[in-house]
């Protein structure tokens, strides 16, 4: 029986709810006033249940899609406003016991060639990220015991956030790392970690089970439930995703609202973040043997849709996708993109050297065109890492969010942690465009004191002194 509150992860992801929304879904796509009902309860930002926004995945009237993406775009910005954080992946290890079908790193695959980073080549990594300008990471790791134990991860975590070159510094880490207890969660808390990320990769069990044959992942049930240990661990801010394309992607939405409704029913925190990565080639995989992958305009409807019926998330969109396909998923609701990301092991600091990719990156601009093309659609590039080193995580984070309240604070430090971008590591083009970009960004926000002190700090910032926040 279906019961969001379970302990279990095969009764809050339960197959006979997940078909039943799928079968009232399709009888109601054409229901246009059920349709026009839900879109008017989307508009009040307090999110859609996984049944209503199934009906609008459903739907395929390109009226209704109009004003599903209007109103997408509506809830971004009313939450979170025209600001969008970079981030960077940092792939400490390729080392993994998994056979994951659809991953070069699978430990059977024998010409992968295996690395793991030294703390001296993550030096040489880090610095070469801050190099950029880079302020947040997310660590990627294989699953090894061996080569890569909780260990070697925390103290990697403790080596990124010692490393201060020139004016640059990592302030925030992500984790994003297999499946473990709930007394290494409480590690990596108290190493640090800003989100501790972890994709499902597909909710459908015998699709799961199938996609990963040998090793730890195998068991359906411990990944499933790894949000749950870590927020026993005290990781308040957790990020899940699915990769689509492993399996039907309606199926895969209704299971990632299932896991969100589970998460804030049982600790009263939702995810921070939902990823949206897709099936991509990579060493020895062709998207041909994916036949469930899904199209650009599938991929568009599917971030509309999240966007809508978890407004309070933070929506993740990488260097997976091309630039075209993350133009077209920014304006309906991704709130965060990655910038200039290598997915191999030791491939910032000797791209060259590189030959352990994860996956085919099609956004392979740097860092500092991706700056300028974010700026030329209208958005304000955000190196924020404040929430984290604040304390404005988990619960509070969420009440923030949820009441519209917290683009007060990212507003503020999305232009100056721009403004320290453009200082230290913009080309004169992007500069000129930033600097305006500021100006105009600064004259909208609301508050007369907090106004004020923006312009402060700006001039500050000019002076060379760094790191202001709200």
């Amino acid at each position: 029986m279906y019961n969001s509150k379970s302990e279990k992860a095969v009764e809050f992801i339960h197959d006979g709810e997940i078909l039943r929304v799928l079968d009232y879904a399709k009888e109601n796509k054409n229901n246009k006033p059920l349709l026009e009902q839900i879109l008017r309860k989307g508009a009040e930002f307090r999110g859609l249940t996984y049944e209503e926004a199934t009906v609008l995945l459903e739907c395929e009237d390109e009226d209704i899609l109009e004003q599903i993406y209007a109103l997408a775009k509506k809830i971004k910005e009313h939450i979170y406003g025209n600001r969008i954080v970079m981030f960077a992946p940092l792939y400490l290890s390729n080392y993994c016991i998994n056979g994951c079908r659809y991953c070069p790193y699978h430990g059977e695959n024998t010409h992968m060639p295996r690395k793991q980073l030294s703390q001296e080549d993550i030096v040489r990594e880090v610095t070469a990220l801050q190099d950029m300008g880079h302020k947040r990471l997310a660590l990627e790791t294989g699953e090894d015991p061996v080569h890569c134990p909780i260990e070697y991860v925390l103290e990697s975590i403790r080596t990124i956030y010692s490393i201060k070159h020139k004016n640059g510094a990592i302030r925030r880490v992500n984790v994003n790392i297999a499946a473990t207890t709930v007394e290494n969660y409480r590690k990596l808390k108290e190493a640090g970690i800003g989100t501790y990320i972890l994709f499902q990769e597909t909710y459908h069990k015998p699709t799961y089970e199938y996609q990963h044959p040998k090793g730890p992942k195998h068991n359906y049930e411990y990944h499933t439930t790894a949000m749950d240990r870590a927020m026993q661990g005290g990781i308040d801010d957790v990020g899940i995703g699915v990769l689509f394309g492993l399996y039907q992607y309606k199926y895969d939405f209704v299971g990632l609202l299932m896991h969100a409704k589970h998460l804030e029913d049982t600790f009263g925190v939702g995810p921070h973040t939902i990823s949206v990565p897709r099936i991509r080639p990579a060493d020895g995989i062709e998207t041909a043997e994916f036949p469930n992958a899904v199209g650009d305009k599938t991929f568009k409807k599917l971030v509309a849709i999240l966007r809508i019926a978890v407004p309070y998330t933070g929506i993740i969109v990488s260097t997976r996708e091309s630039e075209q396909s993350r133009s077209e998923v920014l304006e309906v609701g991704v709130s965060q993109v990655s910038g200039a990301s290598c997915t191999s092991v030791g491939g910032y600091a000797d791209r060259e050297k590189a030959h352990t990719e994860q996956f085919e990156i099609e956004d392979t601009r740097t860092l500092d065109e991706v700056v300028g093309w974010l700026m030329d659609t209208g958005h304000i590039p955000s190196f924020c890492t404040a929430c984290y080193r604040e304390g404005r995580t988990g619960d509070r984070f969420m009440q923030l969010a949820k009441a519209g309240q917290i683009g007060n604070v990212c507003g503020p430090n999305a232009i100056m942690t721009l403004k320290e971008y453009l200082m230290d590591y913009a080309s004169p083009e992007t500069r000129v465009k930033g600097e305006r970009l500021i100006e105009k960004e600064v004259a909208k926000i609301p508050n007369d004191k907090v106004r004020e002190i923006v312009r402060e700090r700006l001039v500050k910032l000019e002076q060379g002194e760094r790191d202001f926040r709200f």
